[in-house]
């Protein structure tokens, strides 16, 4: 059984026509525009879809502002889909759509769908990358690009009051793959039908920026390379858009946990929009790593905050492929999750939220 990524991100936002000029500048694909939710895909197909914060088709509010309020995950065949709502059952409550789909409420607080998708193949053209002794793009100029089109979604980023238990219950029921863990900051892990880094990354509840339980982090969009990013953090800023102010890290800049760059913006829709390029890709022979958080995070950046600047960062990685990581952090509670996690459709209908399929939502595409 295989979960291939993520299918449709929704969000439930308070300006719409705001939060459209923003995916729209961003460089998202619009599908449909209307008076009531805007949707918007990219090349594999994965969809952002906005909602107005009362749309009674949203699950209810657990976090204040705006925000994602559902997060759908692709599946690739008909019997996957049963057997992961089979074992998601054993733990949660499931209501299931007419077509198939699955919704259900995760312990930690994210609402979560499981989905039969088509996921659409992507095709990159990165140019070769040139160096001293090194010549790969010989007698060829660079593509000239003239804006960031983000080709996939990557990853989703949420806070977690226990980010242990909530990648547990991802492992456990829903075949997640440990991919790394930035001790005491969270853990990063990939769905199994995916080669990404990571298709999701829970923070710590308990740091200092963090919200008071489940919140949405930030959506990061898989581009060919550095001259994406850089056209893209340079029309976004612009058109009026701000690089991030939670994630203080400078602007343009390099994961050292992942190797990614990145530049992340500020949304309007809720958290924030990253540009991603040149992650690290993994499959089941990837042996999972614990850091230092201060190590792991940021290998360059303009502006480096001070925790993760100067020369005494400890390198201090191991090797963790039973996640023997994870004991100092997991709370003491036998289960901090262990409460009723039924959610019903506040409309009054069968289905905790009826999210249409894409056949019944998307007009022609305008690409």
């Amino acid at each position: 059984m295989s979960i291939l990524g993520v299918e449709s991100v929704i969000y439930g936002v308070d300006n719409l026509p705001n939060c459209t000029k923003f995916w729209k500048d961003f460089g998202l694909n619009p599908v449909r525009l209307t008076e009531g939710d805007s949707i918007f895909d990219v090349a594999s197909g994965s969809r952002i879809i906005l909602m107005k914060d009362s749309d009674t088709r949203l699950p209810p509010r657990n976090f204040e502002g705006n925000g994602v309020r559902l997060t759908v995950w692709g599946v690739d065949t008909a019997d996957a889909l049963d057997r992961l709502v089979e074992r998601l059952q054993k733990r949660v409550e499931v209501t299931r759509d007419a077509d198939g789909s699955a919704f259900f409420q995760a312990p930690d607080g994210q609402y979560l769908g499981l989905r039969l998708w088509n996921k659409k193949a992507v095709v990159s053209a990165p140019d070769p990358v040139n160096a001293p002794g090194h010549i790969v793009r010989l007698n060829r100029h660079r593509q000239w690009r003239h804006k960031a089109i983000p080709k996939t979604i990557n990853h989703v980023v949420f806070f977690s009051s226990d980010y242990v238990r909530s990648f547990e219950f991802y492992r456990d029921f829903l075949d997640f793959r440990y991919s790394d863990h930035s001790k005491g900051v969270g853990i990063f892990a990939r769905a199994d039908g995916t080669y990404e880094h990571h298709s999701i990354f829970w923070v710590n509840g308990d740091l200092p920026f963090a919200p008071d339980g489940h919140g949405f982090m930030h959506i990061a969009f898989g581009l060919d390379d550095i001259d994406e990013i850089m056209l893209g953090a340079n029309i976004m800023e612009r058109r009026g858009w701000q690089n991030s102010s939670m994630n203080s890290s400078g602007g343009i800049s390099r994961h050292r946990i992942s190797s990614a760059l990145y530049y992340y913006v500020d949304c309007p829709a809720g958290g924030e929009a990253e540009y991603h390029a040149d992650t690290d890709y993994l499959d089941d022979n990837w042996v999972p790593r614990a850091w230092d958080f201060k190590f792991g995070s940021l290998l360059w950046a303009n502006r480096t905050p001070p925790i993760f600047a100067g020369n005494d960062i400890p390198w201090d990685m191991t090797f963790d492929p039973d996640g023997a990581s994870f004991d100092p952090f997991r709370k003491p509670l036998p289960d901090p999750f262990g409460k009723d996690t039924s959610w019903h459709n506040p409309s009054g209908g069968s289905s905790p939220i009826m999210m249409p399929r894409a056949s019944r939502w998307c007009a022609a595409s305008t690409r």
